[in-house]
C-alpha cells in the first residue's frame, strides 16, 4: 500500500489540498467542521507528516539520534546498552518521541550518519557514547549546531553538554576493598584503550596499586567481548606471577573470566577473586554470583535523554554529575583460601 497524502484526504473530505494542510498545521482559514473532517480522515488514512516534508518547515522530527560504532552483534550481548536505552525510553516515551539507533564501522562513519540525519531532518539532536580522547565528533557536532548531550567525561566533549560520573573511585574503593581480602597481586581486565574513561580506570588503577604497594598490578586492554575478556583472563591466569584477583570492566568479560577460572580448575573465590563493572541481571545469575560496581545506567540514559529535550526546547542546560559506581560484594570476591 502507498503512503497516504495530503491529496489523498482533499479527494476524501472534498477540499483543497491547501485546506487540508491549514487543518492538519493548526492554521486559520478553515472551519472547525472542515478542521475535524480532516483530522478524522488523516486519522482513518493512517497519514503521517513526513520527515522530509517536517524539515522543510522547520518543525521537529519528534526523534533522536545514537550512534555506536561498535559491531552489530554488541547490542545482543552487552546489558549495559540495553539498560542504557531502556533509561533513554523512560524520557523519550511521555514525550512521544523516538530513539533511532544506527552502527557504525569507525568515527569517521558515524560522523556521515549525523550529517545525513542532521540535513535530512531525520533527528531533533543526538546522545553521543563512548567518548574518545581525541574525539572527531564533538567539533563536528559543534559546527552543525546540532543539539546534543555526552555521555561521558571531559575531556573529549568539548562545549557540548555532558554527563558524567567519577569513574576513578570505583576503581580505588575495589583496589582497597581487594587489598584489605589479602590479595597483593590484582590484574585488571580493561576495555578499549582509546575511550576517556578506559584512561581514567587504568590511572585510577595504577595509583590506588602504588599507594597500597602493591607491585603486581597488570592490566590488559580488549574490545570488551566475552571472547577477549577469556583470553585475556587466560594469559594472566597461566602467567608466572599469577594474579589471585581480577576487575573486568564490564560484565560480560567477567563472566567469561569466571568460565575461565573455572576450566583452569581454579577455585572462586578461593583461589581467585573476580570483580566486574556494571551490576546487571547477568552478574546476579552466574554462580558465584559476581561482586560488582552497581551504577543505575537506566536513570544515566533518562537523564541524558531529559537534558537532550530540553536543549531541543531551547532551553539553557548544564552538565549533570551523577552518582558514581558503588560497590557491591558478593560470592565472586574473599580472602584466599590458605590466608582463612
Amino acid at each position: 500500500m502507498k503512503r497516504p497524502t495530503i491529496a489523498d484526504i482533499a479527494q476524501r473530505v472534498g477540499v483543497s489540498q491547501g485546506a487540508v494542510s491549514y487543518a492538519l498545521n493548526g492554521r486559520p482559514g478553515v472551519s472547525a467542521a472542515t478542521r475535524a473532517r480532516v483530522l478524522k480522515v488523516a486519522d482513518e488514512l493512517g497519514w503521517r507528516p513526513s520527515a522530509a516534508a517536517r524539515a522543510l518547515t522547520g518543525a521537529h522530527s519528534g526523534a533522536i539520534g545514537l550512534v555506536l560504532s561498535r559491531p552489530p552483534s554488541v547490542l545482543g550481548a552487552e546489558p549495559f546498552f540495553m539498560e542504557l536505552f531502556s533509561g533513554i525510553e523512560t524520557a523519550l516515551k511521555p514525550q512521544s518521541y523516538a530513539l533511532m539507533v544506527q552502527m557504525a564501522d569507525d568515527q569517521d562513519a558515524e560522523i556521515e550518519v549525523y550529517r545525513r540525519w542532521w540535513a535530512e531532518g531525520r533527528i531533533d539532536g543526538a546522545i553521543v557514547v563512548e567518548v574518545h580522547v581525541a574525539d572527531r565528533r564533538t567539533p563536528v557536532l559543534e559546527a552543525l549546531g546540532m543539539p546534543a548531550v555526552v555521555i561521558g567525561g571531559l575531556p573529549g566533549s568539548g562545549s557540548l553538554v555532558s554527563v558524567r560520573s567519577d569513574e576513578s573511585a570505583p576503581v580505588h574503593e575495589t583496589v582497597q576493598y581487594l587489598a584489605a581480602l589479602g590479595h597483593r597481586r590484582i590484574a585488571r581486565v580493561a576495555g578499549l584503550s582509546h575511550l576517556v574513561h578506559t584512561k581514567v580506570r587504568d590511572e585510577a588503577f595504577a595509583e590506588a596499586c602504588a599507594r597500597l604497594g602493591l607491585e603486581e598490578c597488570a592490566t590488559l586492554h580488549t574490545d570488551y567481548t566475552g571472547e577477549e575478556g577469556a583470553r585475556a583472563t587466560r594469559r594472566l591466569i597461566s602467567s608466572p606471577t599469577r594474579p589471585t584477583a581480577i576487575v573486568y570492566d564490564n560484565d560480560i568479560m567477567a563472566v567469561a573470566g569466571l568460565s575461565v577460572a573455572q576450566e583452569m580448575r581454579l577455585r572462586v573465590p578461593d583461589d581467585l577473586s573476580l570483580v566486574a563493572w556494571d551490576d546487571s541481571q547477568l552478574a546476579q545469575v552466574v554462580r558465584p554470583a559476581l561482586t560488582a560496581m552497581r551504577r543505575d545506567v537506566p536513570a544515566l540514559g533518562t537523564a541524558a535523554a531529559r537534558l537532550l529535550l530540553s536543549l531541543i526546547g531551547g532551553e539553557t542546560v548544564s552538565d549533570l554529575e551523577t552518582e558514581p559506581a558503588r560497590l557491591a560484594p558478593r560470592g565472586s570476591t574473599g580472602p584466599l583460601a590458605q590466608d582463612r
